[in-house]
């Protein structure tokens, strides 16, 4: 072999690689490091790489900020057996073995997790199941202690919850915050969640539910979230509504998190559990249900500290109710529009408007003329409200709402919940929803400061990914980028935010861009939700299909509605195929129908092709002939946090 002289090699090198070789010995400095002062002016000044200096939020996160375990009393009566360790474990991936004794696992582990196990009566479950005899002691505690050990701890978990709503839960089995015994629960919630919690792989957040109910039972839940570690979270007891330690009413909870900041140092926010089941009080507009005007310090005060609304869960959807949007023909989905929480007082078509996420958007512009604060200016997300300590979210890995319900053949044909005002059937129950959040990086902070600021989105369960951004000047053009975010944030504001200052005449414009979860169903269509107040002070809404699958043969009819995409579902077999649907959809959107001078709010909402629902699946798997009125098919789905145009002055 013969081998070049070292001139002729340097000379090989040197046609070989260029003037680009000499450029990189110019840039070193004596020792072979590169030398700052010889970088300036050799490259122009914007990158060469697209992903160089990028700074924004690259990939969205996928999480459930509303789970139960044992230590939750009705999860507890319910029969669940695992605890918030356990629950985080299966929330990373772990197989598990569920307290039905079926194995259990994720398809895909989660991002994060808020264990949110209910503040009231903290520690109470743990000693009845126990056989404590300071709870059996208390017929009606030896009353629930007989039904659970009995197998009926169903009926206990109703008879718990009915009684704590009605205001009757005997004195004797409540435990109070400064007692030995919650006080050492929320020590284990804590500690469950710090050793859970590994920044840039899993984030497990440490946090609870508020659990108010308005006599007869409406629901005015919210899940407290904390951005604390345990060092700050455990110098301030969670609030309950037990007096004098707690209270029902949300006005005084925000109280009680402005003097937690302000005694810690630390920072949380509250999430409003979904409101269909809140039976007109979630959303007032008048006044609340204490019979306090929706003043300017209301509608400050509620702002400031829920920035996030849970848009949808198990216990059915809280976008939209037919009622409300007749001309929305995707409004009626997973809707539970019977009664109260517990059934106990039932529902009237006039309570509608104030339960609904899309109704609360239209009222809260109504309030901002008014006020001059919008006190619903909420971004959302989805989450479970799993009573399992398993987050299963999705519709052929579903353990149900309670350990009870977890899966069987006779749960499809079970009565989930009943009283002399309705029936509700365990299928009624949905396989619900996901948290997904844009955060520079896995960790309490990042992601609970991209909640803070609303730019979130809520699924179904999917984990399809949502961008959606809004400015004055994007172009046809900017759909064709195969980087939509970096072109979202240089030109615009993403989801959660106010468009700034009118730019010209124009109107505004959307860059919305949506890719199928990469397991799950193709996409359907992506719609653009426009809700304002009109000039005579009426709220008004329009959905407006802005891109869809099959485009060459799906054309809008007359009334503008792009037709049905099909279904591709086999039930009997609960399968289904991606033949039809899109894998991605992406375009520019602007709004023909603008009105500069009046306040407005934008959000997408992005379908899928119809999939099996979950008792599709059971069917399949027990071998059941399921009655006519099941539901075994749906069209999951994703909404984003709205936009806000403010008129200029």
């Amino acid at each position: 072999m013969k081998y070049c002289t070292p001139s002729i090699a340097l000379t090989f090198a040197a046609t070989l690689f260029g003037s680009g070789f000499a450029a990189a010995q110019t840039v070193m400095d004596g020792g072979g490091a590169l030398d700052p002062a010889k970088l300036e002016g050799l490259f122009p000044a914007r990158a060469y790489s697209p992903y160089a200096g990028r700074n924004f939020p690259d990939r969205p996160f996928f999480g459930d900020t509303h789970l139960h375990t044992e230590i939750s009393m009705d999860a507890g009566a319910a029969g669940a057996r695992l605890s918030p360790a356990d629950a985080y474990q299966f929330a990373k991936g772990k197989e598990l073995t569920a307290s039905s004794g079926q194995q259990a696992r994720l398809s895909r582990p989660l991002d994060f997790l808020v264990v949110a196990d209910h503040s009231d009566n903290m520690g109470f479950f743990p000693k009845l199941l126990a056989g404590d005899p300071s709870m059996l002691a208390d017929p009606t505690g030896r009353k629930w202690y007989n039904l659970i050990q009995s197998g009926q701890g169903a009926e206990a978990a109703m008879d718990i919850v009915t009684q704590f709503a009605a205001g009757t839960f005997p004195d004797a089995l409540m435990l109070a915050p400064d007692t030995p015994a919650y006080k050492s629960t929320w020590e284990d919630i804590i500690d469950a969640a710090e050793e859970a919690n590994d920044p840039g792989i899993f984030t497990a957040f440490i946090g609870y539910e508020w659990t108010s109910l308005v006599a007869p039972g409406s629901n005015m839940h919210r899940n407290i979230i904390y951005r604390d570690g345990g060092d700050v979270a455990r110098q301030v007891l969670p609030y309950t509504t037990q007096a004098p330690y707690g209270s029902n009413n949300p006005r005084d909870l925000w109280d009680w998190m402005e003097n937690y900041e302000a005694k810690t140092g630390g920072d949380i926010l509250a999430i409003a559990h979904n409101g269909n089941l809140s039976n007109g009080i979630m959303f007032p507009v008048i006044e609340s249900f204490d019979g306090k005007p929706v003043d300017l310090a209301y509608a400050q005060t509620r702002a400031k500290w829920e920035p996030l609304y849970e848009n949808t869960q198990m216990k059915g959807d809280g976008e939209a109710h037919p009622f409300l949007s007749p001309n929305d023909e995707f409004a009626n989905f997973e809707t539970w529009d019977k009664g109260n929480l517990n059934v106990s007082a039932a529902k009237t078509p006039e309570m509608l408007q104030y339960e609904y996420s899309r109704e609360a958007l239209k009222n809260g512009i109504l309030l901002q003329d008014k006020l001059g604060v919008n006190p619903y200016k909420f971004g959302v997300i989805g989450s479970t409200d799993s009573h399992t300590g398993l987050a299963t979210a999705s519709e052929d890995n579903f353990f149900g709402k309670v350990s009870s319900m977890e899966p069987s053949a006779e749960r499809t044909s079970t009565v989930f919940m009943k009283t002399d005002i309705a029936t509700i059937m365990e299928w009624e129950v949905g396989a619900a929803g996901l948290a997904s959040v844009w955060a520079t990086d896995n960790t309490r902070e990042a992601i609970f400061d991209a909640m803070a600021r609303r730019e979130t989105y809520a699924t179904t369960g999917t984990r399809l990914t949502i961008r959606f951004f809004g400015a004055w000047d994007f172009a046809a053009a900017d759909a064709l980028s195969r980087t939509p975010a970096q072109i979202g944030y240089t030109k615009g504001v993403p989801m959660g935010t106010d468009l700034g200052p009118r730019a010209g005449d124009g109107a505004p414009t959307f860059l919305v861009a949506a890719l199928k979860d990469p397991i799950g169903a193709n996409l359907d269509r992506v719609q653009i939700v426009k809700g304002w107040v009109d000039a005579t002070g009426k709220t008004q809404e329009k959905v407006f299909d802005v891109v869809w699958s099959d485009a060459e043969t799906r054309q809008p009819a007359s009334d503008g509605k792009v037709p049905a995409v099909g279904s591709t579902v086999d039930v009997k077999a609960a399968t289904f195929t991606n033949d039809i649907g899109a894998p991605e959809l992406i375009t520019v959107w602007t709004d023909p129908e603008f009105d500069p001078a009046l306040r407005a709010f934008y959000y997408a909402r992005v379908l899928e092709i119809p999939t099996p629902r979950w008792p599709a699946y059971d069917a399949v798997f027990y071998d059941l002939a399921l009655a006519e009125d099941v539901r075994v098919e749906l069209q999951e789905r994703g909404y984003t946090s709205p936009i806000w145009y403010e008129p200029q002055g």
